[in-house]
Order: C-alpha cells, then sequence, then structure tokens
C-alpha cells in the first residue's frame, strides 16, 4: 500500500488549499455560494485523509475505509444542511456580495478539484476506495465552477440574489445524489471489496 500514500498526501494537499482559500474568499466577499461549496470539499478532505490513514497500515484499516467511504456521502447530507437554511434566509434578506471574487475562485477552485482527480486516476484503477475519491472529486470540477456563474450573475445583473439561488442549486447537487447513494448502494460505502474497477465501476457509484 506505499504507493498509494504519495498520490493520496498530493490529493490532501490540494484539497486542503481548495477548502482553506474558498472559506477564506467565502466569508471576506460574503458570498454563500462559494461558503457551500468549501463545506462540500471539507467532507472530501475528511475522506481523503482517513484515506491516507488507512495506507498508511500493513492492511488497510477497515473501519477508516469505512468512515472515509461514509464522508463521501452521510458527512454531504450533514454538513450541507446548515448553508442551506442560510441560504434561504439570504433570499429572504439579500446582502452584499463581492462578485469577482466568486468568479475568481471558483474557477481556481475547479482547476484544483481537477487536479486531485488526476492525481488520483492512476491509483483508482486497481482501489475501489480510492475509485470512489477520484469519481468523487471528477465531479467536483464542474460543481466548482457553479460559484463563478453565481459571481457572473451578481455582476451582470447588479443582484445578490444570485448568489443565494447558485448556494442552493449547488447544496440540492450535493445533498440529493447523497441521499440517493446512501439508500441504494449501502453495501458499497461501508465496504467497497466487492467493486470493480475499470468502466463498469460507474454502474455502482454516485457522482455527489
Amino acid at each position: 500500500m506505499a504507493h498509494l500514500r504519495k498520490p493520496l498526501a498530493i490529493a490532501v494537499a490540494l484539497n486542503t488549499g481548495i477548502t482553506v482559500v474558498e472559506t477564506i474568499a467565502g466569508l471576506r466577499a460574503n458570498s454563500l455560494s462559494l461558503v457551500m461549496d468549501a463545506v462540500h470539499n471539507l467532507s472530501d478532505e475528511l475522506a481523503l485523509v482517513l484515506l491516507l490513514l488507512a495506507v498508511f497500515q500493513s492492511r488497510p484499516a477497515r473501519k477508516l475505509v469505512q468512515a472515509a467511504n461514509g464522508f463521501n456521502s452521510i458527512g454531504l447530507v450533514v454538513v450541507s444542511i446548515l448553508p442551506l437554511w442560510h441560504a434561504v434566509n439570504r433570499l429572504i434578506h439579500p446582502q452584499p456580495v463581492a462578485g469577482v471574487v466568486p468568479i475568481i475562485v471558483g474557477l481556481l477552485a475547479a482547476l484544483g478539484n481537477w487536479g486531485v482527480a488526476r492525481v488520483l486516476q492512476k491509483p483508482s484503477q486497481t482501489e475501489p476506495a480510492i475509485r470512489l475519491a477520484y469519481v468523487h472529486n471528477r465531479g467536483d470540477a464542474l460543481v466548482s465552477l457553479v460559484p463563478a456563474v453565481a459571481g457572473l450573475g451578481v455582476l451582470i445583473f447588479h443582484t445578490p440574489l444570485w448568489d443565494p439561488l447558485v448556494a442552493l442549486v449547488i447544496g440540492m447537487a450535493i445533498l440529493i445524489p447523497a441521499l440517493r447513494t446512501l439508500v441504494s448502494a449501502r453495501q458499497e460505502l461501508l465496504w467497497p471489496e466487492g467493486l470493480r474497477c475499470g468502466p463498469a465501476v460507474s454502474q455502482h457509484v454516485e457522482v455527489s
């Protein structure tokens, strides 16, 4: 399992950077869409860290892998509730948003998530647990572009409502697939030893 340590460590470092930058930028720009995407990436961060801890053992720790896979679904459900509530509150009581910040940071976050997916691509071909993280982060590259859309909406239409609207879209895009995955793929999430890596794996994995 030593060969998995380097790509997972790089993935953790990249994802940490994305999460920190989005959180700081989102709070300073008052952008809920960026904060929502940062929350999403925090869930990924916990999953990647647990996978990294697992591969530092001679045999992958079953409980660590279970927890890592769970954070790709259960964690998303839990951490999405509060930002979704704030998005609804922002629609009722609009607040000013610095629209250019979500554009720049959203593009950088998309690039960072694409980098995480690229780093995990090769090990994902032989390790089912990493395959789940790879597919997840590949989808995150697109999700991270959504705050940039919110920023464009704020600048073009001169209304801060674009930001909470887009935050709601991100939240539902996270929440619904995560719930569906929990219902339809409980065994794969808990212990993916039965999954096959390759084209057929997409039949078993939902991208959140």
